[in-house]
């Protein structure tokens, strides 16, 4: 008696083979106890530092542990972070950019573990509109979060440190009024930023979220305006997401259902 077994889970082999192929594949998370490649690490809400809660949650340490690439800022609002090439900067009122010690505690900020995976040639702009309005055209799609490297020297810079906060905390909107502000002209150095999609209002900065340090590492600030002439620019689409939310504190009693949209971009400018 002839046997048919075998060509029958051939047969079923072949059909399981065509539909996992027709199933959508996605990059699993890095092993474990290294950062996830795909991941963007965040602390806390954007709404929640609009309204004033600037008491750090995580050290710096623990924030490193999720990527090389970032910025945010720091316990009571103590000046701007950018994080690059694994180390963490600290800028403060006057400008300068300082290393900052891995206990030191965040109240809100992004990171991830920067990859190269797009490249555009090159984007011009003479003002942050103009630039923001060349990035978009670049991203393969805006419903993803994409991090930023732009390196090169700027036609100009100018960047912002807000001072360090006491209790009780004001929002963020006061708190900018009282910001130091650095122009730079033909400045060399590195654009460190995200962009996040429209449906993370309330929760991240939604477009373009930069901050700049100088080549030499002694420099830098967010974004207020830039200007680019034909400079690549490096994008990392990051396609998880985590939000790490504060767990006692101002955060927990905060009102957090209304629109602020208007005034995180009024802050942003």
């Amino acid at each position: 008696m002839k046997v048919t077994v075998v060509p029958v889970i051939v047969a079923a082999l072949a059909i399981l083979a065509v539909a996992l192929l027709a199933v959508p594949q996605v990059t699993p998370p890095g092993p474990a106890g290294t950062p996830d490649p795909d991941l963007l690490y965040q602390v806390s809400v954007i709404d929640a530092l609009m309204q004033g809660a600037y008491d750090g949650v995580v050290p710096v340490g623990e924030l490193m542990r999720h990527g090389d690439f970032g910025l945010g800022t720091f316990d009571a609002l103590d000046g701007e972070m950018v994080v690059l090439d694994g180390t963490c900067y600290r800028v403060g009122m006057d400008g300068a950019a300082h290393p900052v010690n891995s206990s030191i505690l965040v109240p809100y900020a992004d990171i991830t573990t920067f990859e190269r995976e797009t490249v555009v040639p090159g984007i011009s702009g003479m003002n942050m509109s103009q630039v923001t309005a060349a990035l978009d055209t670049a991203l393969p799609s805006e419903n993803f979060f994409y991090a930023i490297r732009i390196d090169g020297t700027f036609p100009s810079v100018k960047a912002r440190s807000v001072p360090r906060q006491e209790k009780p905390y004001p929002p963020l909107t006061e708190a900018v009024s009282h910001q130091a502000v650095f122009l730079w002209h033909n400045v060399t150095g590195t654009v460190v930023g995200f962009y996040s999609p429209p449906y993370t209002e309330g929760i991240d900065v939604t477009g373009y979220h930069l901050h700049f340090l100088s080549s030499d590492r002694s420099m830098g600030g967010h974004v207020l305006d830039l200007a680019v002439e034909d400079t690549p620019v490096v994008l990392d689409i990051t396609p998880r997401f985590t939000v790490v939310l504060p767990e006692s504190g101002d955060f927990t009693e905060m009102d957090l259902s209304g629109d602020l949209s208007q005034d995180t971009a009024l802050v942003e400018k």
